[in-house]
Order: structure tokens, then C-alpha cells, then sequence
């Protein structure tokens, strides 16, 4: 079974505002991966720009079918 990491995060931006999400999934290439690799994962994968601080919360792996093709 594939891996995906499970997590909550909270993003500021720089020019003011900022994103939430709960329970956010993403497909996991390996068994593990820091809270930084995944703020940088998240941010890359959705294109933020004018990215301050990124908070990771509640992270867990799960064993889950990958959703993208490879």
C-alpha cells in the first residue's frame, strides 16, 4: 500500500492574509518527512507566492492509495 502524509497547516503571507487547511493529504514518496520538506512540499504544489511563515499541525502517515499518476 502506498503512503500519504495526513496534516493540518496554517500559512501567513508576507503582504498580509493567509490559508488554512484541516486534514490536508498529499502522496508520500518514502516512509517519513520532516515539517519543513512538507511546508516546502505545500507551497511548491499550490504555487504560493509571498510565502512568511508555514505552521505544520497534527501531521500523521497513513497507508493510502496514491491519487496522482506518477
Amino acid at each position: 500500500m502506498d503512503k500519504r502524509v495526513q496534516f493540518d497547516f496554517e500559512i501567513d503571507f508576507s503582504n498580509g492574509g493567509g490559508l488554512q487547511g484541516q486534514e490536508f493529504r498529499l502522496d508520500l514518496h518514502g516512509d517519513d518527512i520532516s515539517d519543513e520538506e512538507l511546508a516546502k512540499y505545500i507551497v511548491e504544489d499550490m504555487r504560493l507566492l509571498m510565502v512568511g511563515e508555514v505552521r505544520i499541525l497534527n501531521k500523521k502517515i497513513i497507508e493510502e492509495k496514491h491519487k496522482r499518476k506518477s
